[in-house]
Protein backbone atom coordinates (compact mmCIF):
# COMPACT_ATOMS: atom_id res chain seq x y z
CA UNK A 1 0.00 0.00 0.00
CA UNK A 2 2.61 2.36 0.89
CA UNK A 3 4.41 2.37 -2.61
CA UNK A 4 0.75 3.87 -3.78
CA UNK A 5 0.65 6.78 -1.91
CA UNK A 6 2.17 9.10 -3.59
CA UNK A 7 0.06 8.21 -6.43
CA UNK A 8 -3.12 8.55 -4.08
CA UNK A 9 -1.41 12.15 -3.26
CA UNK A 10 -1.41 12.93 -6.97
CA UNK A 11 -5.28 12.18 -6.93
CA UNK A 12 -6.22 14.23 -4.83
CA UNK A 13 -4.05 17.21 -5.96
CA UNK A 14 -5.61 17.25 -9.52
CA UNK A 15 -9.08 16.67 -8.63
CA UNK A 16 -8.79 19.14 -6.09
CA UNK A 17 -7.89 22.09 -8.64
CA UNK A 18 -10.01 20.66 -11.05
CA UNK A 19 -12.24 21.84 -8.33
CA UNK A 20 -10.61 25.06 -7.82
CA UNK A 21 -12.09 26.54 -11.04
CA UNK A 22 -15.80 25.96 -9.57
CA UNK A 23 -14.39 28.24 -6.34
CA UNK A 24 -17.43 31.17 -5.84
CA UNK A 25 -19.25 30.31 -8.52
CA UNK A 26 -22.30 28.66 -6.77
CA UNK A 27 -22.55 25.83 -8.96
CA UNK A 28 -22.84 22.69 -6.69
CA UNK A 29 -23.29 20.24 -10.02
CA UNK A 30 -20.49 21.70 -12.31
CA UNK A 31 -17.85 21.56 -9.50
CA UNK A 32 -18.42 17.94 -7.86
CA UNK A 33 -18.15 16.46 -11.49
CA UNK A 34 -14.99 18.53 -12.16
CA UNK A 35 -13.37 16.72 -9.21
CA UNK A 36 -15.07 13.59 -9.82
CA UNK A 37 -14.19 13.41 -13.58
CA UNK A 38 -10.38 14.17 -12.65
CA UNK A 39 -10.38 11.56 -9.57
CA UNK A 40 -11.66 9.04 -11.80
CA UNK A 41 -9.26 9.62 -14.78
CA UNK A 42 -5.99 9.41 -12.47
CA UNK A 43 -7.38 6.51 -10.43
CA UNK A 44 -7.81 4.45 -13.93
CA UNK A 45 -3.70 5.23 -14.62
CA UNK A 46 -2.59 2.79 -11.46
CA UNK A 47 -2.23 -0.54 -11.18
CA UNK A 48 -4.19 -2.43 -8.66
CA UNK A 49 -7.83 -3.54 -8.39
CA UNK A 50 -9.92 -0.79 -6.65
CA UNK A 51 -13.72 -1.11 -5.51
CA UNK A 52 -15.35 2.51 -4.71
CA UNK A 53 -16.68 1.36 -1.16
CA UNK A 54 -18.03 4.84 -0.13
CA UNK A 55 -18.87 7.06 -3.25
CA UNK A 56 -20.65 9.61 -4.61
CA UNK A 57 -23.81 7.43 -4.90
CA UNK A 58 -25.64 4.54 -6.17
CA UNK A 59 -24.89 3.36 -9.79
CA UNK A 60 -27.24 4.74 -11.31
CA UNK A 61 -26.58 8.44 -10.04
CA UNK A 62 -23.45 7.90 -12.42
CA UNK A 63 -21.03 9.79 -13.60
CA UNK A 64 -20.05 10.20 -9.82
CA UNK A 65 -17.96 7.62 -8.24
CA UNK A 66 -20.48 5.44 -7.39
CA UNK A 67 -20.50 2.35 -4.76
CA UNK A 68 -19.32 -1.19 -6.32
CA UNK A 69 -17.13 0.80 -8.68
CA UNK A 70 -13.83 -0.65 -10.21
CA UNK A 71 -11.18 1.47 -10.48
CA UNK A 72 -7.16 0.73 -11.86
CA UNK A 73 -5.76 -1.12 -14.33
CA UNK A 74 -4.66 -4.09 -12.73
CA UNK A 75 -5.92 -7.59 -10.81
CA UNK A 76 -3.77 -6.56 -7.94
CA UNK A 77 -3.66 -5.79 -4.94
CA UNK A 78 -7.37 -5.72 -4.38
CA UNK A 79 -8.36 -2.35 -2.25
CA UNK A 80 -11.50 -0.56 -0.83
CA UNK A 81 -11.34 2.64 -1.42
CA UNK A 82 -13.60 5.68 -0.15
CA UNK A 83 -14.10 8.74 -1.76
CA UNK A 84 -15.00 12.28 -1.60
CA UNK A 85 -13.65 15.07 -4.25
CA UNK A 86 -15.48 17.40 -2.74
CA UNK A 87 -15.86 17.28 1.13
CA UNK A 88 -17.19 20.76 1.90
CA UNK A 89 -19.25 21.56 -1.66
CA UNK A 90 -21.07 24.47 -0.29
CA UNK A 91 -18.48 26.22 1.21
CA UNK A 92 -16.02 25.67 -1.81
CA UNK A 93 -18.66 26.97 -4.46
CA UNK A 94 -19.69 29.89 -1.69
CA UNK A 95 -15.79 31.02 -1.89
CA UNK A 96 -15.61 29.88 1.99
CA UNK A 97 -13.31 27.67 3.72
CA UNK A 98 -13.01 23.98 4.74
CA UNK A 99 -13.18 22.40 1.32
CA UNK A 100 -11.21 19.80 0.50
CA UNK A 101 -10.94 16.49 -1.96
CA UNK A 102 -10.16 13.51 0.36
CA UNK A 103 -9.34 9.70 -0.71
CA UNK A 104 -8.38 6.97 1.82
CA UNK A 105 -7.79 3.14 0.46
CA UNK A 106 -6.94 -0.01 2.36
CA UNK A 107 -6.81 -4.11 1.72
CA UNK A 108 -10.03 -5.06 -0.02
CA UNK A 109 -12.58 -5.91 2.45
CA UNK A 110 -11.09 -3.96 5.32
CA UNK A 111 -13.19 -0.14 5.03
CA UNK A 112 -16.66 -0.38 6.89
CA UNK A 113 -19.63 0.05 4.04
CA UNK A 114 -20.94 2.91 5.66
CA UNK A 115 -24.45 3.99 4.03
CA UNK A 116 -25.26 7.65 3.60
CA UNK A 117 -26.83 8.73 6.41
CA UNK A 118 -26.61 9.98 10.01
CA UNK A 119 -23.60 9.22 12.54
CA UNK A 120 -22.61 10.05 15.47
CA UNK A 121 -18.74 10.49 16.34
CA UNK A 122 -16.38 10.94 18.80
CA UNK A 123 -12.67 11.59 18.19
CA UNK A 124 -9.91 12.34 20.25
CA UNK A 125 -6.16 12.22 20.23
CA UNK A 126 -3.57 9.65 21.20
CA UNK A 127 -3.22 10.96 24.82
CA UNK A 128 -7.38 10.53 25.58
CA UNK A 129 -7.10 7.38 23.93
CA UNK A 130 -9.50 4.83 26.00
CA UNK A 131 -11.48 7.74 27.43
CA UNK A 132 -14.34 7.92 25.29
CA UNK A 133 -17.61 5.75 25.21
CA UNK A 134 -20.59 6.91 22.70
CA UNK A 135 -22.88 5.48 25.15
CA UNK A 136 -22.28 7.64 27.69
CA UNK A 137 -23.60 11.33 27.82
CA UNK A 138 -21.93 14.29 26.22
CA UNK A 139 -21.12 15.48 29.67
CA UNK A 140 -19.84 12.49 30.99
CA UNK A 141 -17.27 12.39 28.24
CA UNK A 142 -15.78 15.84 28.08
CA UNK A 143 -14.84 15.46 32.16
CA UNK A 144 -13.72 11.82 31.20
CA UNK A 145 -11.68 13.30 28.32
CA UNK A 146 -9.97 16.03 30.70
CA UNK A 147 -8.81 13.36 33.11
CA UNK A 148 -6.92 12.02 31.00
CA UNK A 149 -5.80 15.31 29.62
CA UNK A 150 -5.16 16.32 32.97
CA UNK A 151 -6.81 19.60 32.19
CA UNK A 152 -9.67 21.39 33.84
CA UNK A 153 -12.98 21.41 32.07
CA UNK A 154 -12.51 25.23 31.31
CA UNK A 155 -9.18 24.23 29.70
CA UNK A 156 -10.98 21.63 27.18
CA UNK A 157 -11.24 22.46 23.62
CA UNK A 158 -14.35 20.55 21.80
CA UNK A 159 -15.45 21.33 18.34
CA UNK A 160 -19.16 20.40 17.24
CA UNK A 161 -20.94 21.54 14.49
CA UNK A 162 -22.97 24.39 14.74
CA UNK A 163 -26.29 22.95 13.87
CA UNK A 164 -30.01 22.55 15.91
CA UNK A 165 -29.53 19.11 16.60
CA UNK A 166 -26.47 19.89 18.97
CA UNK A 167 -28.11 22.89 20.19
CA UNK A 168 -28.39 20.92 23.49
CA UNK A 169 -24.86 19.31 23.82
CA UNK A 170 -23.52 22.93 23.06
CA UNK A 171 -25.49 24.46 25.68
CA UNK A 172 -24.58 21.69 28.41
CA UNK A 173 -20.77 21.79 27.98
CA UNK A 174 -20.72 25.76 27.79
CA UNK A 175 -22.99 25.44 31.02
CA UNK A 176 -19.68 23.22 32.26
CA UNK A 177 -17.19 25.67 31.28
CA UNK A 178 -15.74 23.86 28.96
CA UNK A 179 -14.48 25.75 25.55
CA UNK A 180 -16.77 25.08 22.45
CA UNK A 181 -15.42 25.63 19.33
CA UNK A 182 -18.47 25.71 16.35
CA UNK A 183 -17.98 24.35 12.52
CA UNK A 184 -19.82 24.95 9.76
CA UNK A 185 -18.87 22.46 7.13
CA UNK A 186 -16.63 19.04 7.06
CA UNK A 187 -16.04 17.09 9.84
CA UNK A 188 -13.18 14.90 8.77
CA UNK A 189 -11.22 18.57 9.11
CA UNK A 190 -12.53 18.63 12.59
CA UNK A 191 -11.55 15.07 13.09
CA UNK A 192 -8.09 15.46 12.48
CA UNK A 193 -7.77 18.34 14.13
CA UNK A 194 -7.81 16.36 17.63
CA UNK A 195 -4.78 14.19 16.24
CA UNK A 196 -2.71 17.49 15.21
CA UNK A 197 0.23 18.33 17.86
CA UNK A 198 -0.32 21.92 16.84
CA UNK A 199 -3.63 22.03 17.30
CA UNK A 200 -5.43 23.16 20.45
CA UNK A 201 -8.32 20.70 20.18
CA UNK A 202 -8.87 17.78 22.40
CA UNK A 203 -12.07 16.16 21.16
CA UNK A 204 -14.73 16.29 18.00
CA UNK A 205 -18.26 15.55 18.67
CA UNK A 206 -20.75 15.50 15.98
CA UNK A 207 -24.03 13.80 14.64
CA UNK A 208 -22.80 13.98 10.68
CA UNK A 209 -22.26 12.39 7.64
CA UNK A 210 -21.88 7.99 7.93
CA UNK A 211 -19.51 8.37 5.08
CA UNK A 212 -17.18 10.80 6.21
CA UNK A 213 -16.95 9.07 9.50
CA UNK A 214 -15.18 6.01 7.49
CA UNK A 215 -12.78 8.62 5.88
CA UNK A 216 -12.00 10.03 9.11
CA UNK A 217 -11.09 6.74 10.62
CA UNK A 218 -8.59 6.08 8.50
CA UNK A 219 -6.56 8.77 9.66
CA UNK A 220 -7.16 8.85 12.84
CA UNK A 221 -6.17 5.05 13.60
CA UNK A 222 -3.17 5.71 11.55
CA UNK A 223 -2.35 8.59 13.86
CA UNK A 224 -2.93 6.80 17.24
CA UNK A 225 -6.16 8.34 17.87
CA UNK A 226 -9.02 6.78 19.27
CA UNK A 227 -12.56 7.09 17.74
CA UNK A 228 -16.15 5.57 18.43
CA UNK A 229 -19.34 6.17 16.34
CA UNK A 230 -23.02 4.75 15.97
CA UNK A 231 -25.08 4.91 12.96
CA UNK A 232 -28.87 6.90 13.01
CA UNK A 233 -31.24 5.60 10.92
CA UNK A 234 -33.70 8.07 10.58
CA UNK A 235 -36.92 5.40 9.15
CA UNK A 236 -37.35 1.91 8.32
CA UNK A 237 -36.04 2.75 4.95
CA UNK A 238 -32.55 3.78 5.93
CA UNK A 239 -32.10 0.36 8.45
CA UNK A 240 -33.39 -1.66 5.50
CA UNK A 241 -30.50 -0.18 3.41
CA UNK A 242 -28.57 -1.05 6.37
CA UNK A 243 -29.44 -4.38 6.16
CA UNK A 244 -28.69 -4.40 2.60
CA UNK A 245 -25.16 -3.65 3.30
CA UNK A 246 -24.45 -6.20 6.01
CA UNK A 247 -25.47 -4.26 9.26
CA UNK A 248 -27.38 -6.54 11.31
CA UNK A 249 -27.26 -4.43 14.20
CA UNK A 250 -27.59 -0.50 13.48
CA UNK A 251 -27.46 0.41 17.13
CA UNK A 252 -24.23 -1.31 17.98
CA UNK A 253 -21.00 0.58 18.64
CA UNK A 254 -18.57 1.50 16.08
CA UNK A 255 -14.88 1.17 17.13
CA UNK A 256 -12.10 2.28 14.99
CA UNK A 257 -11.42 -1.89 14.53
CA UNK A 258 -15.12 -1.71 13.11
CA UNK A 259 -14.40 0.86 10.75
CA UNK A 260 -11.27 -0.10 9.60
CA UNK A 261 -9.73 -3.09 9.84
CA UNK A 262 -6.01 -3.10 8.69
CA UNK A 263 -3.24 -1.00 9.63
CA UNK A 264 -1.70 -0.99 5.88
CA UNK A 265 -3.89 2.67 4.58
CA UNK A 266 -3.44 5.38 3.20
CA UNK A 267 -5.27 8.97 3.77
CA UNK A 268 -4.34 12.24 0.93
CA UNK A 269 -6.30 15.38 1.40
CA UNK A 270 -5.69 18.45 -0.69
CA UNK A 271 -6.96 21.78 0.18
CA UNK A 272 -9.54 23.54 -2.15
CA UNK A 273 -9.92 27.02 -0.04
CA UNK A 274 -8.16 27.72 3.17
CA UNK A 275 -8.89 25.93 6.82
CA UNK A 276 -7.40 25.33 9.82
CA UNK A 277 -5.74 22.30 8.74
CA UNK A 278 -4.42 23.45 5.09
CA UNK A 279 -3.68 25.98 2.63
CA UNK A 280 -5.96 26.47 0.14
CA UNK A 281 -4.46 26.30 -3.47
CA UNK A 282 -2.29 29.40 -4.66
CA UNK A 283 -2.39 30.65 -7.74
CA UNK A 284 -1.06 33.13 -10.00
CA UNK A 285 -0.42 33.57 -13.66
CA UNK A 286 2.96 31.16 -13.71
CA UNK A 287 1.84 28.50 -11.52
CA UNK A 288 -0.14 26.62 -8.85
CA UNK A 289 0.58 25.43 -5.40
CA UNK A 290 -1.49 22.47 -3.69
CA UNK A 291 -1.15 22.14 0.03
CA UNK A 292 -1.92 18.83 0.99
CA UNK A 293 -1.67 15.93 3.91
CA UNK A 294 -0.35 12.21 3.50
CA UNK A 295 -1.12 10.32 6.28
CA UNK A 296 0.39 6.48 5.97
CA UNK A 297 -1.16 3.59 8.35
CA UNK A 298 2.23 1.43 8.66
CA UNK A 299 4.04 4.26 9.29
CA UNK A 300 1.54 6.01 11.43
CA UNK A 301 3.59 9.50 10.10
CA UNK A 302 1.03 12.63 8.82
CA UNK A 303 3.37 14.52 6.01
CA UNK A 304 2.51 18.05 5.03
CA UNK A 305 3.12 18.21 1.48
CA UNK A 306 3.36 21.61 -1.05
CA UNK A 307 3.30 20.76 -4.86
CA UNK A 308 3.88 23.52 -7.69
CA UNK A 309 1.68 22.82 -10.58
Amino acid sequence: MQKYALDFLTVTEKAALSAFKWVGSGQKNAADKAATDTMRKQLNTLNFLGEIVIGEGEIDEAPMLYIGEKVGLGKNPELDIAVDPIEGTTPTINGQENGITVIVAAPKGTLFHAPDMYMKKIVVGKKAKGSIDIRASILDNVENVAFALNKKLNDLNVMIQDRPRHKESIKSMRALGVNVHLFQDNDVIASLLTNMENSNIDMMYNIGGAPEGVISAVAIKSLGGDMQACLMPKSDIEISRCKMMGINDVNRVLTLADLVRSENSVFSATAITHSSLLKGIEKNKHKQVTHSVLITGKEKRARFIETIY
